[in-house]
């Protein structure tokens, strides 16, 4: 075992702490290869992974940089300098330790690459922005430790597929270098381990003493949820009642729109006037530092935010977590609770509110995994290629380029083991001429092949235009709002919302309402609006999708005869589907069909999750269409996709035959406007298409434009183009997720389950609230809601005996 120094012991004695097993484990280990440590939010374990780092500089001198720590948020990187200057200074440490991210100023980021501190702490892409410079080398030269904090949110982006291309090139400089992963929620620990190690290099793992239970429940209301929306509204008079009985509770909610709305409501309703902020990614920085600032000095008693808050950032003395909304993702539940009673062996407190009447359900099934320990997540492919012709943009920048040398680098990757040399060499002819259709064009001319075999740079000026779009987060397009006559912004909307406002429109931005009044210049300027009647902004944060674990135990619910978990409203609900039509089964598909005011329906439960929803009603509509049934439209939710038309399904087996559906979503791809999108986000990431040119960043129309007529010319010209073939994948797995669609089909293996019915259904009937609906501006607007719920609910037999029986097939198989 190795014994702490005399300073480290006395210190941890001083405060009348031990350290704890796993921080003394990574200590005992700190010479491993690669090290992965999974430990309890609130259980030290930022403290060790930088205990072995403390030490060593403590008992050696070490000139430059000796440990780099990287996280997915900038916050949490000024968060641990603050938190590692306590020991330091209180130990009396001769150690410096300093952030690198993109709120440092300039000054400093030069100063630091002359004269790197002996710990800095970055992000992925500040860290790929540096290794792009020539004097990296120099730079990194005394490297001994990376660490990875929140390795499991950097595992599920392409921000982690480029951090570890930049470890890979790290290694490359510095043989000797160990790497450590921190998480608290890791629903594989070896996949995350083989993603963290240099291949084929082995990684150890240790977990740590996950604690005690949480204390999660259901948040009990007076008002029963709604059939449909998001917003929560109606739990705001409970969720104030726990914010008045704990010291700071953090609401989350799933997407920007949501906080905002949230926050609104829940101030007009505030009348102890209780201190209460919003946090969000779309804030400006100095609103978001001003409401950080008050958390730690704990002025405030709630917290409306989103993912910002996610991660493992110490702000105040959090004892309440509410979730606003069904979690979507178990593993996203967890870290979420963590941030509750943020110490060791503490269990912490959370409370769900479901948003809807189906998310009830959902938030059960999210509690019963959350107790039995079990995380979701969806296995990770392969590397993406367009995150690789960034990294070898990246290497050219900082000198000649080995096409061998780099290879070997890159494979040595985790998500990019596998990758082989005829990939590498396509990527590398792309990133050097821009591919066939296109190596006319001097524009996309960027590297050049030396005699001595070498690339390098065809114009060394580019490599200023390279660096500036540097990075794999998409930003949306987003303007800055700003109040008119006044400099300070309020935070950003994306541009396509700004497109769709008139003077004189209102929405939410940090929680107030303001007045749109004209752009200019890529600002959008506002003024303040006395009405209480927003029109709402629609922030680009994220719509997640429910897990196919949390599907899979929502399905295996159905199948019990009774719901003694469920609240009685809901448990009668499921009941009275089960007597009208049958709840789905997991491994049959079920579909129902009815007629409603004038139209026919058919109603397909799927459980594949919002996107692939999407995408298959998309589909089913072109195949009905080819069928002669005349489809109007359609909706969906992460559970269902309820299809309109004028002629009634009567046999929906072969608008499920796996290979016509598959030619289906070809065809459909190929000229959708899906493509075009992701073809404009991995052209940026490739280098293809400029984010920022001069300094300046382009519109999202000149962005659009631009993305628009090279996707076309490719398409016409070169239909083999490496963009075209990275489209399609990153396509397949992302806006569209058919690969839960042929999760679903090959679930089900064409078992369907045809109910015919003469009215809607208890479990349709949600979907009906969403069909064509528009906001109704004025004081009405609830009621007219409630209004068209009860005659829905009505509809479906809510409040009335079950109708006739109904007539039944199973499709044999």
């Amino acid at each position: 075992m190795t014994a702490l120094p005399p300073a480290f012991s006395d210190w941890f004695a001083t405060r009348g702490w031990q350290i704890h097993p796993h921080q003394q484990a990574m200590l005992d280990r700190a010479a491993a290869p690669a090290l992965l440590l999974i430990a309890p939010t609130g259980g030290g374990k930022t403290l060790a992974g930088f205990l072995p780092s403390l030490v060593e500089l403590a008992e050696r001198a070490h000139q430059g940089l000796h440990t780099l720590y990287v996280s997915p948020l900038k916050a949490l990187a000024a968060d641990i300098r603050r938190n590692l200057g306590a020991p330091i200074s209180e130990m009396g440490l001769s150690i410096r330790v300093e952030d690198r991210t993109g709120d440092t100023p300039a000054t400093q980021k030069k100063r630091q690459r002359a004269d790197p501190p002996h710990i800095l702490l970055t992000t992925p892409e500040s860290l790929a922005l540096l290794l792009s410079y020539e004097d990296a080398p120099r730079m990194f030269a005394g490297l001994r430790r990376v660490i990875v904090d929140e390795i499991h949110a950097l595992a599920e982006s392409k921000r982690g597929d480029q951090l570890m291309l930049g470890l890979a090139r790290l290694h490359s400089m510095c043989p000797d270098l160990r790497r450590v992963g921190l998480s608290a929620t890791v629903e594989d620990p070896a996949a995350i381990a083989t993603l963290l190690a240099r291949h084929p290099d082995p990684c150890d793992i240790l977990h740590a003493d996950p604690g005690p239970d949480a204390d999660i429940r259901m948040l009990e209301t007076a008002e029963k949820p709604p059939w449909s929306g998001g917003g929560g509204a109606y739990a705001i008079p409970a969720v104030l009642d726990q914010v008045r009985r704990h010291r700071t509770t953090l609401i989350f909610h799933n997407t920007r729109a949501q906080a905002e709305i949230f926050f609104h409501n829940l101030w007009l309703a505030n009348e102890d006037d209780l201190p209460i902020g919003i946090h969000h990614g779309s804030l400006a920085r100095e609103q978001r530092q001003k409401v950080e600032a008050a958390m730690v000095a704990g002025e405030l008693r709630a917290i409306v935010c989103t993912g910002t808050l996610d991660l493992g950032i110490d702000w105040g003395d959090v004892d309440l977590i509410i979730q606003v909304g069904a979690p979507k993702n178990v593993k996203r539940l967890i870290q979420r609770i963590g941030r509750a009673n943020h110490r060791y062996n503490a269990p912490s407190k959370a409370l769900l509110v479901p948003a809807n009447r189906f998310e009830v359900v959902e938030c059960v099934a999210a509690l019963q995994a959350a107790k039995a320990r079990e995380l979701d997540g969806e296995p990770r492919g392969p590397g993406p290629r367009d995150v690789l012709c960034q990294q070898i943009l990246i290497a050219a920048c900082a000198g000649p380029v080995d096409a061998d040398a780099l290879f070997a680098e890159v494979t040595t990757a985790g998500p990019y083991a596998a990758l082989s040399r005829a990939q590498f060499d396509e990527c590398l002819d792309f990133v050097a001429t821009g591919g066939y259709a296109l190596r006319a064009y001097d524009r996309w001319q960027r590297l050049k092949r030396r005699e001595d075999g070498l690339w390098q740079l065809r114009d060394p000026r580019a490599a200023r235009q390279i660096r500036m779009n540097i990075g794999t987060i998409q930003d949306s397009d987003l303007l800055k709002v700003r109040m008119r006559g006044r400099g300070t912004p309020l935070g950003e909307i994306e541009e396509g919302f700004a497109a769709s406002l008139t003077p004189g429109d209102t929405f939410l931005i940090g929680g107030r309402i303001v007045r749109y009044e004209a752009l200019r210049e890529m600002t959008v300027e506002v003024t303040r609006s006395p009405t209480r009647k927003p029109k709402i902004a629609t922030f680009m944060g994220t719509k997640f999708a429910t897990s196919t674990q949390l599907s899979h135990r929502i399905l295996a619910m159905f199948r019990q005869k009774a719901w003694p978990e469920l609240p009685p409203h809901t448990a009668e609900w499921l009941a009275l589907q089960r007597a009208v039509s049958q709840l789905p089964d997991a491994d049959r598909l079920l579909v129902e069909t009815f007629p409603f005011e004038g139209r026919q329906h058919a109603c397909i439960y799927g459980f594949a999750g919002r996107n692939a929803m999407q995408t298959l009603g998309l589909l089913l509509t072109q195949r009905m269409e080819e069928l002669g049934l005349h489809p109007l439209g359609f909706v969906s939710s992460d559970y269902a996709v309820l299809i309109w038309g004028l002629e009634r399904l009567r046999h929906p087996a072969p608008l499920f035959e796996p290979g016509d559906l598959r030619e289906a979503f070809e065809t459909w791809l190929g000229g959708n406007a899906v493509m075009k999108r992701t073809f404009k986000a991995s052209a940026v990431i490739a280098g293809l298409i400029d984010r920022k040119t001069g300094g300046q960043r382009k519109t999202g129309k000149q962005a659009t434009f631009s993305s628009d007529i090279l996707y076309d010319t490719l398409r016409r010209y070169d239909p083999g183009h490496l963009l075209l073939d990275i489209t399609r994948e990153e396509a397949l797995k992302g806006l569209v997720d058919y690969g839960r669609i042929e999760e679903m089909l090959a679930r089900t293996e064409g078992r369907i389950d045809h109910v015919d019915l003469d009215r809607v259904t208890p479990l349709a009937a949600p979907l009906f609230l969403e069909v064509g609906k528009v906001p109704i501006e004025g004081q009405a607007t609830e009621r007219l809601v409630e209004e068209e719920a009860a005659r829905l609910m009505q509809a479906a037999g809510l409040d009335e005996p079950p109708p006739a029986p109904r007539k039944s097939w199973r499709v044999p198989y």
